[in-house]
């Protein structure tokens, strides 16, 4: 052979092999079967033995009907998965090749070609083994064997002399509201859960990439790249961040390094309300004479963020302050979006997130009793300026604090913050949901008959894994500008004072308490991280309960079976006693609760919002639903907005306008969220239910920059000659850009004396109608298989509402309030 042919296929060969690469192994041809069977069924990966069992119609969908009990057996079965996928000569001639799972779910053995490659024992970490000598080239086998996690949790249980609360689930790192919760379904799945890749790699690789804010200013962000780096060999390598080159000496091994580097003019990323999310693009490749090694991209958000915690003639506050101003938080907790997380798509998390950003919201607790989220969901948060509060995986329980448990979570944490830490979303790491409360306050101790020895252990384990191992993680994976961290949330549980003047608050007082939901507006704490009241799901998700032909009624036992709380029903009909008509018609009865479920939420917002800067935050329990249920959400399993999310855009408003009733007079506060002062028109008019003007005033006002103020009030005198149980009083801000109104009802919604209105719908065009009333009509109700832009909202007579439709429909059914009454 020619030398310079020789020399160019050598040269071509080599070039070929120093780029990384990866084999996808989900889209090979997947197996599974019950350990106990011999007959092989088809599996989808990633994917959940349920999902495949239900593809291969061995069991029902437990979504569906009370099959939930006809599948709980599966929990306790052992499970295989195999596939086989062929290897090429090319790929044997890379260097190095890693056997990649981003999740397993959770009590693995790992086989390829017959030898055990691993066992795990974490839903929550990822597992990187080396296979280089094992790949054959042609056909290999990939099998993986799945021990049932209740079995194995039991006999880890049963090494602890004590009995732990909601054993065994806290024995195993494994999504805790599979075990069940009073939203949720017991699905305790098994399965490859996420993706599985073989990736190869030659000469060297970056394993990971820290972006360090060092310094932001006006005129330019200096920022230090950590990188680690595996090499084959010692010698100079470049390393190239966008367009900048730089040259690094590499050793044999792990390489750690740091390379500046400057943005000038920086754009900040600001929070949902305060401006653009803006995202730079980041690239790094790792080169050797001039061959690109190993890259990675990533988005950069340029913000700084601080929890300050100071105190203050009320206690102690907690706020966040991002770019330099203290932001008040407004948002909602977030559980997984499904009981099987592999069916979460691209679409359903980035709906989700624009519906919170929609209904201007600035944050996201991400609930500690399920999953990490996908990277899908941080990208949406990311590029809709939503902050996340991120729980690590623990939640209302008690946990072992054993050197094997705790080497375990550390790898856990490690592995979530490297994925993690580069988010601009991510605002705050936290220890766990509950836990400091539930040994304090749950009496569990008492309900198990624990020592005094028993009992300073549970404390003892609690302090090593969330005042000790947990930071110290932190510390070692995390820069200073990421490391924020908070042990428990609550800090302090509601039924202590202490609860409300620091830290955070789960207020629970309204539905666990069964106080009344004007108790809102006085337990009102720094920053109220959970609190909610359940409403039924819209009925196009209610019917999906059923394999067959819904049967609507309260009493069905289908219906009651998607009720996960014990005494849901009971503390639902006891709330709407007290507020509204209770009717018998399941319709009605369905609209009711989600009116019912947005006005005391309504009331909690407010009372927090009008407590600022006292209150800096409010969380409300919970966005979204992980199957067809009766929860405390505001966006039900199909993703439809409940009357609650509509009322929360209302809240949410970055200028909102609210009327505290006093002894003597009615107080109206205008809180303002933005950074600029309005200057405006404001005033008040009292209105008859037939629109007849009865009282009014008004004002010319400047509304400071993020504030919240009492502007004026309205004695209780002047409303005196008035039947307050038939008016309604409007207060509003105006300018030339904005127009901002409420309407404020003297009497619970049960009291109105209503009267019937003639609702009109008038077309404007496929997807826009207008909707109008001769009287005041209240909490006007569209029905119809569309997404209403606005909907559950209160109309006055002599104007009109213009309403956009998700997509057009012919006939749409309407209803209000005075329907369920008469």
């Amino acid at each position: 052979m020619n030398k310079t042919i020789l020399f160019a296929f050598t040269f071509i060969q080599t070039f070929i092999a120093a780029q990384s690469s990866e084999k996808k192994l989900a889209s090979e041809n997947w197996q599974f079967k019950n350990s106990k069977d011999q007959h092989w069924l088809p599996a989808k990966i990633p994917g959940t033995v349920h999902l495949d069992l239900m593809n291969n119609k061995v069991i029902p969908d437990p979504f569906k009907d009370e099959n939930e009990k006809k599948v709980q057996w599966v929990e306790n079965e052992d499970w295989d998965y195999q596939t086989h996928f062929s290897i090429s000569q090319k790929e044997l001639e890379n260097h190095h090749a890693n056997l990649v799972f981003n999740g397993l779910d959770t009590f693995s053995e790992i086989y390829l070609n017959g030898k055990l490659l691993k066992k795990t024992d974490n839903m929550f970490r990822k597992w990187e083994i080396p296979v280089k000598g094992l790949l054959r080239k042609g056909e290999n086998e990939l099998r993986i064997t799945f021990r049932s996690a209740v079995e194995e949790g039991k006999r880890r249980a049963k090494q602890v002399p004590f009995t732990m609360p909601e054993s065994p689930r806290s024995f195993v790192r494994k999504a805790q509201y599979q075990f069940g919760w009073d939203w949720g379904p017991r699905l305790v799945t098994a399965g490859i859960w996420k993706d599985v890749k073989i990736e190869f790699w030659n000469i060297a690789k970056i394993e990971t990439i820290q972006i360090e804010q060092k310094k932001l200013s006006g005129k330019t962000a200096d920022l230090d790249i950590h990188t680690s780096i595996l090499a084959e060999k010692e010698g100079k390598y470049t390393f190239r961040i966008n367009d900048e080159v730089n040259t690094v000496q590499l050793k044999k091994g792990n390489n750690r390094l740091t390379i500046p580097f400057a943005i000038k003019n920086p754009k900040l990323w600001q929070p949902n309300g305060w401006g653009e999310a803006f995202l730079y693009d980041m690239k790094f490749s790792l080169n050797k004479d001039s061959e690109v090694l190993s890259d990675e991209e990533m988005k950069l958000g340029l913000r700084t963020i601080e929890l300050v915690q100071e105190k203050d003639a009320g206690g102690k506050s907690f706020y966040f302050k991002v770019n330099g101003n203290p932001l008040y938080i407004k948002g909602t907790n977030w559980i997984p979006g499904d009981s099987f997380s592999p069916r979460m798509t691209e679409g359903k998390y980035q709906k989700l997130i624009r519906d919170a950003k929609e209904a201007n919201m600035n944050m996201i607790r991400i609930w500690g009793g399920g999953i990490y989220e996908d990277d899908e969901f941080y990208k949406a948060c990311d590029e809709n300026g939503i902050l996340v509060w991120q729980d690590f995986m623990f939640a209302g329980s008690f946990y072992p604090g054993d050197e094997t448990f705790l080497a375990n979570v550390k790898k856990e944490v490690k592995d979530q913050v490297s994925r993690l830490q580069n988010h601009p979303s991510v605002a705050l790491w936290c220890g766990n949901n509950e836990i400091d409360e539930a040994i304090v306050n749950w009496g569990y101790q008492k309900q198990f008959k624990y020592s005094k020895n028993d009992s300073l252990q549970v404390w003892k384990d609690y302090k090593k894994l969330f005042h000790d191992l947990i930071p110290n993680t932190l510390k070692e994976n995390l820069t200073a500008d990421k490391n924020i961290y908070w042990p428990s949330s609550p800090s302090i549980g509601w039924g202590h004072k202490e609860s409300l003047t620091e830290g955070d608050s789960h207020y629970w007082g309204v539905w666990w308490g069964e106080q009344p939901f004007e108790i809102y507006n006085e337990k009102v704490g720094r920053f109220m991280s959970e609190y909610g009241f359940q409403g039924m799901p819209t009925l196009a998700t209610t019917k999906t309960m059923f394999s067959g032909v819904p049967d609507l009624s309260l009493h069905n036992s289908v219906i009651k079976a998607h009720e996960k709380h014990a005494r849901g029903w009971e503390i639902i009909n006891e709330y709407m006693k007290r507020d509204y008509h209770v009717p018998a018609d399941f319709v009605k009865y369905n609209y009711i609760s989600q009116l019912l479920q947005a006005r005391g939420m309504q009331i909690a917002i407010e009372a927090h919002r009008r407590a600022k800067p006292y209150n800096m935050g409010t969380l409300y329990w919970q966005l979204n639903d992980c199957w067809p249920v009766v929860s405390w959400s505001s966006i039900d399993y199909l993703g439809n907005w409940k009357a609650f999310h509509y009322q929360a855009k209302r809240s949410f408003e970055p200028l909102l306008i609210s009327v505290a009733e006093t002894e003597k007079a009615y107080d109206i506060y205008f809180i303002n969220d933005l950074m600029n002062a309005v200057s405006a028109d404001s005033g008040a008019e009292l209105f008859d239910f037939d629109g007849n003007f009865l009282w009014g005033i008004d004002a010319a006002d400047k509304i400071r920059a993020n504030s919240s103020e009492k502007h004026f009030e309205i004695s209780k005198t002047e409303f005196s000659k008035f039947d307050l149980s038939k008016a309604v009083l409007k207060t509003y801000v105006k300018n030339e850009s904005l127009k901002q109104e409420n309407l404020f009802f003297f009497k619970k919604p049960k009291d109105l004396k209503l009267t019937k209105p003639d609702i009109t719908i008038k077309k404007i065009s496929p997807t826009e109608i207008e909707v109008s009333t001769d009287v005041f009509a209240k909490d006007v109700y569209l029905i119809g298989d569309t997404h209403f832009s606005d909907n559950f909202f209160d109309l006055l007579p002599k104007t009109s509402k213009r309403i956009t439709l998700s997509k057009s429909l012919e006939n749409i059914e309407v209803m209000s309030l005075w329907d369920t009454g008469n």
